[in-house]
């Protein structure tokens, strides 16, 4: 079958680049955006494909803006139609985090430089000031994030439809833990910083950070969270610990004092990573039964593994528990 989207980028990518080129797909994101390497002479660039009638490129040239003039390690932009929806991109390579402990650690690999320069641009991003409003993440964006369990996974994948009474309860004991939530210090988040978003170039650190064009205002906790409790890594606690006070040591003093001690700062963590695993594990779901990506049910077990984790450290409500238990 004919991909008219794709003739038309590479028409776009003739006018813009003027020279002999080839054109190979690369794997796509939670999205309806579609990615291609572009290879010509000795230089490659990915491409972005962002059909106008599903994805808004604007937020992402916004964000990256704003991120590099932060001096965060983001893709240049080489040349962009907002227009017909096609961004032409620095290319980081293939070598995400991810691949990179799968491929490294068994030779005893230590990923100490990755977590440094991870947790670098993460206090850079949150000392960065941007001179657009960002949305907020906040209880009612956080309860939404969390119906994706209830409304995606829960039927889809374990076959079981809650009541409404059931979904009333879950909300009502869920609340005041978002309140929670939404009450810790706030900082500009990029959303999905973990192993799958952070890049290894050719030419090594600093890590490349893609995939932030959905960036908020929330919790001062939240990509930390992502990152230690990684649905795609299973991290060992110590680890995690290791590198939650490496953070928390280097937060600005109006930050910290909020927190009583480091245990209360990663009880907060805990409790971030709990919220996204909920939301993370009603994505995946969506995204196999939605949206035909049933590679993302693959994604699952681990998630589930991290949010009994979290079930058994943190002081929930039985209605949350239930229905969390029946996953």
């Amino acid at each position: 079958m004919a991909d008219a989207r794709l003739t038309q980028a590479i028409q776009w990518l003739h006018g813009v680049l003027g020279i002999s080129f080839e054109v190979h797909p690369l794997a796509g994101d939670a999205s309806f955006r579609r990615y291609f390497r572009v290879h010509a002479e000795d230089t490659t660039w990915v491409l972005m494909d962002a059909p106008p009638d599903k994805e808004d490129c604007s937020p992402f040239l916004r964000i990256r803006s704003w991120f590099q003039h932060a001096h965060l390690c983001v893709p240049a932009l080489i040349a962009e139609d907002q227009l017909q929806g096609f961004l032409l991109l620095q290319d980081f390579g293939d070598d995400t985090w991810a691949a990179h402990l799968q491929n490294n650690m068994q030779k005893g690999d230590d990923a100490k430089p990755l977590f440094e320069d991870a947790l670098r641009q993460l206090h850079v991003l949150q000392a960065a000031q941007p001179s657009f409003e960002l949305p907020n993440f906040d209880v009612s964006r956080m309860q939404r994030e969390c119906d994706l369990y209830l409304d995606w996974y829960l039927p889809k994948v374990v076959g079981c439809l809650p009541t409404e009474p059931e979904r009333e309860s879950f909300h009502a004991a869920l609340l005041p833990y978002l309140q929670r939530l939404q009450a810790l210090p706030q900082a500009a988040v990029h959303l999905d910083y973990h192993s799958r978003n952070l890049m290894i170039p050719k030419d090594g650190l600093p890590l490349g950070v893609i995939d932030f064009q959905d960036a908020v205002l929330g919790p001062i906790t939240y990509d930390l969270a992502s990152l230690l409790y990684d649905c795609y890594q299973d991290y060992p606690e110590s680890l995690r610990r290791e590198w939650s006070a490496h953070f928390f040591s280097a937060l600005p003093t109006a930050s910290k004092v909020y927190f009583s001690n480091f245990d209360d700062w990663h009880e907060s963590l805990r409790l971030t990573a709990f919220q996204r695993h909920i939301k993370a594990m009603g994505i995946f779901a969506r995204l196999a039964y939605r949206d035909g990506k049933k590679g993302f049910l693959d994604e699952i077990p681990l998630t589930k593994k991290h949010l009994q984790d979290e079930m058994a450290v943190l002081n929930l409500p039985s209605a949350v528990v239930e229905t969390l238990q029946q996953g």
